[in-house]
């Protein structure tokens, strides 16, 4: 197998390969697309959680849900404290809707309700 690199090197093939293990090799470039996976509901959250606050400018208290729609893309509905308060019961808090797209990236956000701590839920 070291024969075959060297002579691939030498008469200049720009083909890379890896061995699967058992012996047979195959081409990087369908490797490298199977190893290319759907983004997960965790880790659109991972996602959510690093890189949000830095767009927003405050932290994510929390997630409050997450769902794919029908294009494939994440929504990922967090809740952020946007003014701190003294009793924290009286803190007013923001549930924004963080939309992902199929790769990963930061797409989108809306606030969709702005409410106080302590406010009990209508629904």
């Amino acid at each position: 197998m070291a024969e075959q690199q060297r002579n691939r090197t030498r008469t200049g093939s720009r083909r890379t390969t890896r061995s699967n293990g058992s012996g047979a090799e195959s081409d990087s470039s369908s490797s490298r697309s199977a190893t290319r996976r759907r983004l997960s509901a965790a880790d659109a959250v991972r996602r959510v959680r690093e890189e949000f606050p830095d767009l927003l400018g405050r932290p994510v208290e929390s997630v409050l849900g997450v769902q794919r729609d029908d294009d494939g893309e994440w929504q990922v509905m967090v809740q952020v404290v946007e003014l701190g308060r003294i009793p924290s019961s009286t803190d007013v808090l923001g549930a924004y809707v963080v939309n992902l797209g199929e790769d990963g990236e930061l797409t989108g956000y809306q606030r969709r309700r702005r409410y106080v701590r302590s406010q009990a839920d209508e629904d």
